[in-house]
């Protein structure tokens, strides 16, 4: 594995809050926004402060010991602190990552804060290690698949950096490793409606490193990728089931579907903590729905006539038979030709 700079990091421990970079105000101002409280993190989670699974994930370990911490201030008994600590828990139900990390967190729980905190510290530094081992799985499995004299032009779809992990990045990490061997030419960053993570942030991480890159409209990928201008699309992954069915942000399954055509490789890259063993298949995964605003208005100024309701799915499932690839820390399993999460992963 090639050696990359320091990255980064969209949540961190200060002794006693959560420092988040506030992700709803890039790229224009990096603000950091520090919560102490279980509200706070909550509504941090919830308002897109802090995304994407693995960062969630982070986020929701650390909350564990914030949810002690004021507990302890305010007098609360075990039952209360437990129930804050469900709170955060749920925040966002979509992302497997938040219930894994919280779940793991609070066996240490009879242990106090500083045992806490030394499990949340543990799983930050695991995911930063899972995401540099996939980002050189990643790219040599590319390599391979991708028969061509030159350097990889990518398409990816939404944030999937180290503003979306603990550190360095899942997707985009394959990106930057490519990019650190000198054979990455490109990326086709989708715009990723209507929070624009693509145009916001992915962007943003992108410009930061000097990566060559185009914004797109979503409603441009599938043409980009007909047309031959990819040679393979890289995305995360916010829950992937044990059939390899995988919710990823809204607007992902066309970009798998317009891959299948074009016979290029769709490439999820997500962490073992992604991967829902105990769902059997997408149908089995909850989609988050979130407010028509998001849809329905453009910078508080209503877009659509008064008349007009919002659907407004936060994620879409891709089937696991157009995952031609499912990178994690431990290799690809090629999903798409029957080597399945349930078998290899269990």
């Amino acid at each position: 594995m090639s050696q990359q700079p320091q990255e980064l990091r969209a949540v961190e421990w200060t002794g006693d809050a959560l420092a988040l970079i506030d992700q709803t105000a890039l790229p224009h101002h990096t603000r950091i926004l520090h919560v102490r409280d279980v509200d706070g993190l909550v509504d941090a989670i919830q308002r897109l402060v802090v995304r994407g699974a693995p960062a969630i994930g982070a986020a929701g370990a650390y909350g564990v010991a914030l949810a002690l911490l004021q507990g302890r201030r305010e007098g609360w008994s075990e039952t209360r602190v437990r129930a804050e600590i469900a709170r955060v828990r749920a925040a966002r139900p979509t992302a497997v990552n938040l219930m894994v990390c919280v779940d793991r967190v609070v066996e240490r729980l009879a242990d106090g804060v500083d045992a806490v905190l030394a499990e949340a510290v543990a799983v930050q530094r695991e995911d930063i290690e899972a995401n540099r081992a996939m980002g050189a799985h990643g790219a040599d499995w590319l390599l391979k698949k991708v028969a061509v004299d030159r350097p990889l032009r990518i398409l990816t779809h939404c944030n999937t950096g180290a503003l979306a992990t603990a550190g360095w990045g899942t997707a985009l990490g394959v990106i930057r490793e490519l990019h650190a061997r000198g054979l990455l030419e490109v990326v086709y960053a989708d715009e990723t409606r209507p929070l624009l993570q693509g145009a916001r942030l992915t962007a943003w991480e992108l410009d930061q490193e000097g990566i060559p890159h185009y914004v797109q409209a979503d409603g441009a990928a599938a043409g980009t990728i007909l047309r031959g201008d990819v040679d393979a699309a890289v995305v995360g992954a916010d829950r992937i089931a044990a059939n390899g069915d995988t919710a990823n942000k809204v607007g992902t399954v066309g970009v798998a579907l317009a891959c299948a055509d074009a016979g290029i490789p769709f490439l999820v890259a997500a962490p073992t903590s992604t991967v829902d063993l105990a769902t059997p298949s997408g149908d089995a995964i909850h989609i988050e729905m979130r407010g028509e605003a998001e849809v329905l208005e453009w910078g508080g100024v209503r877009t659509a006539p008064a008349g007009s309701r919002g659907h407004n799915p936060a994620f879409d499932v891709t089937p696991g038979r157009l995952v031609t690839g499912l990178v994690t820390e431990h290799g690809v399993l090629e999903v798409s030709a029957g080597e399945l999460p349930a078998d290899r992963l269990a």
